[in-house]
């Protein structure tokens, strides 16, 4: 009998900030949530939630409704999914500060992505931002405050004076605002337990954390998504912040989104490692201080870049990795796989290599299947005609096709191959599309298509554009 997972909770990360999914896809995938193991939600609603006042502008064109909310939290009660909302306060505040209404409260002035924490204007907008989530998310037992990658802080106007005042340095000043926007929390919500990504706090001075008596105020979440995750080092991590004060911690892994700025598909192998690392942190760390675990699922490295795998092609690789928790310090096995495997509807599922075949029945499984049959398929097919047929690079190179030349008898050697080409494709594009549209909203189809597919589907239509005015050029 498989030991129980060291992880009380067991949290799959909803990153809002790009493709976020239609509210009828979520009320499809929560059931598969559960049924893998999860036992929440970490909801990074960035532009997505529907902030009000003078707030509005923050929403995304698509942003949820406050009904919509309601929905979601409804579903994931269904499901006896617990919901943590986290909302961005420190760092990563992009969808905030690039507006030019906020623009007076970035750290430094040509950049949108950190906070200034000394203007007084900064907690009173964050707190509004928690005030109104925690007004749709009654009943919430924590409140992510981010607080990650805070670049750039201390290189501010007002920073810089700061810093040269007394025995004040960077350190000082990110406890500082963290445990102003933490006691915000407790004040306004009591009930509520901030919970903070740690990465600003691991290289703080023990002495420094322990006086600044931020561990009374948050429950730092520990995140490395690397597969070959320093097991020991991360122990001696939650050693320190227990030295430190700290009662609880929490872990975050990945299941999809860390491998690559715009990867398509999600390698389930490295996740898997990472998820089988932070098995043995938690069966070598400190007693009682794991709350749990989030199992990241990137959708931006942030809010100005591209989109990386989509939610449904990461499913396989969060069903493997739920159940490999599951199964605690027994970790990946063939069990895990076949139960993993039945449930995704899929009796074929490959964790070292990229799925191509049997890829599943789950919500969202059709669109695993196009992007895998885009991704190993269409640029090669593409290439393999403009770059490597003898034909089209001899006969009509750049060269040809900028002045119209094309010898009539090559003509017969790629022009069927290119039609062909351009049928099939479109064909997937158009199968894509509607799947896409079942589940995302307009923008986030767009940008797909538009960085994966449109480019290449184009360069076959250039390259048949350019051959028919050769071909006109030639008859005249």
């Amino acid at each position: 009998m498989a030991a129980p997972s060291p992880f009380p909770q067991q949290l799959v990360h909803l990153d809002l900030k790009g493709a976020p999914p239609r509210v009828s896809y979520l009320a499809e995938i929560f059931p598969l949530f559960r049924a893998l193991g999860a036992s929440g939600l970490l909801v990074e609603y960035e532009d997505m939630f529907p902030y009000d006042g003078p707030l509005r502008l923050l929403q995304a064109t698509h942003a949820y409704s406050p009904s919509e909310i309601q929905e979601i939290l409804l579903l994931a009660q269904r499901h006896e999914l617990e919901v943590i909302p986290l909302v961005q306060t420190f760092g990563h505040m992009e969808f905030v500060l690039k507006h030019k209404e906020f623009s007076h409260l970035r750290e430094v002035d040509a950049f949108p992505n950190a906070l200034n924490p000394h203007q007084e204007d900064s907690l009173v907008l964050v707190g509004t931002m928690i005030d109104q989530v925690m007004a749709l998310h009654r009943g919430a037992r924590w409140f992510h405050i981010g607080s990650d990658e805070v670049y750039y802080l201390g290189e501010g106007e007002a920073s810089r004076q700061w810093l040269q005042q007394g025995q004040n340095d960077v350190a000082k000043l990110c406890l500082t605002q963290v445990a102003a926007v933490a006691r915000r929390v407790l004040t306004a919500h009591p009930a509520v337990k901030p919970i903070v990504w740690d990465d600003m706090l691991r290289g703080i001075g023990e002495q420094s954390l322990t006086e600044s008596g931020i561990a009374q105020l948050v429950e730092p979440m520990i995140w490395d998504y690397v597969a070959d995750l320093d097991v020991e080092g991360k122990v001696a991590l939650m050693e320190k912040y227990q030295r430190c004060g700290f009662t609880k911690l929490w872990a975050a892994s990945a299941f999809k989104g860390a491998t690559g700025v715009n990867q398509s598909l999600t390698p389930i192998g490295h996740h898997l490692r990472n998820h089988v690392q932070w098995l043995k942190v938690a069966d070598r760390g400190p007693v009682g201080m794991l709350q749990g675990i989030a199992l990241t699922g990137w959708q931006r490295y942030d809010h100005f870049a591209v989109l990386c795998e989509l939610l449904p092609v990461g499913i396989p690789s969060l069903a493997v990795c739920l159940q490999t928790l599951q199964h605690g310090m027994g970790g990946y096995s063939e069990k895990v796989k076949d139960v993993a495997g039945k449930l995704l509807g899929t009796s074929n599922l490959e964790v070292d290599v990229f799925m191509r075949d049997d890829l599943g029945t789950f919500p969202g499984s059709d669109v695993l299947a196009l992007v895998t049959q885009i991704s190993f398929h269409l640029r090669c097919s593409v290439e393999e005609l403009l770059e490597r047929n003898r034909y089209v690079t001899g006969w009509f190179s750049p060269f040809h096709r900028k002045r119209k030349l094309i010898h009539p008898v090559m003509i017969q050697h790629f022009q069927p191959e290119a039609l062909s080409l351009l049928a099939q494709w479109e064909a997937v594009r158009q199968e894509l599309q509607v799947a896409l549209e079942r589940i995302l909203y307009p923008d986030a189809v767009e940008e797909w298509m538009e960085e994966n597919v449109h480019p290449l589907i184009q360069r076959l239509q250039d390259l048949l554009r350019d051959l028919d005015r050769a071909m006109e050029a030639t008859d005249t």
